[in-house]
């Protein structure tokens, strides 16, 4: 096998980063901002028919209003056990039941807590890097480990492993500064 037939799989390496990023876009969305998202419950799980299940195989989740987001749950039987998930989902955001609607109004955030959500949101951009950065490790332990590859070869993989890493830590703080401009703005 002459070495110019050796190739790194680096569409694997940028689906692994580009992974990762799609991660943090939805940990992104699961932070309240003052604006209300139906992603909001994403996260919440109800003790449903045995097991735990997503808000989102329970009901519909509608956003009618910028600080309003509604669930209309389907099983009536199931109304105030997704209510008490929402309580105890740690949201920080007090349901109201009508019928079959659950409401969540969704609160002014203080200045405080935008300055705990924008450190929340620092955090999960830096596990993101992580991420990123160890893709970006064992795609150099592949470019390292490849027999038959030249110096040359070597350098020029390593130069393209290493501008893929590059482009996905400035997207990563890009998204960043974007989420915490959404956070702060009152």
């Amino acid at each position: 096998m002459a070495h110019e037939d050796i190739e790194i799989d680096t569409d694997a390496i940028q689906r692994r980063m580009d992974g990762a990023m799609g991660a943090l876009k939805h940990e992104f969305a699961s932070l309240r901002t003052g604006r209300a998202s139906a992603s909001i419950v994403d996260a919440i799980q109800v003790e449903a028919y045995g097991q735990m299940t997503p808000i989102t195989q329970l009901g519909t989740v509608n956003v009618p209003e910028p600080r309003m987001v509604v669930i209309n749950v389907w099983d009536k039987g199931m109304i105030q056990k997704v209510e008490k998930a929402i309580r105890e989902s740690g949201i920080g955001i007090n349901p109201v039941t009508d019928g079959p609607l659950i409401r969540l109004p969704i609160p002014e955030l203080n200045e405080e807590r935008r300055k705990q959500l924008t450190k929340v949101a620092a955090g999960y951009a830096e596990n993101a890097k992580i991420a990123i950065r160890n893709v970006r490790r064992d795609g150099m332990d592949q470019i390292k480990k490849a027999k038959g590859m030249g110096e040359d070869d070597q350098k020029m993989w390593s130069e393209e492993v290493q501008d893929m890493t590059d482009k996905a830590i400035a997207a990563v703080d890009k998204a960043l500064e974007s989420k915490q401009a959404e956070i702060m703005q009152v």
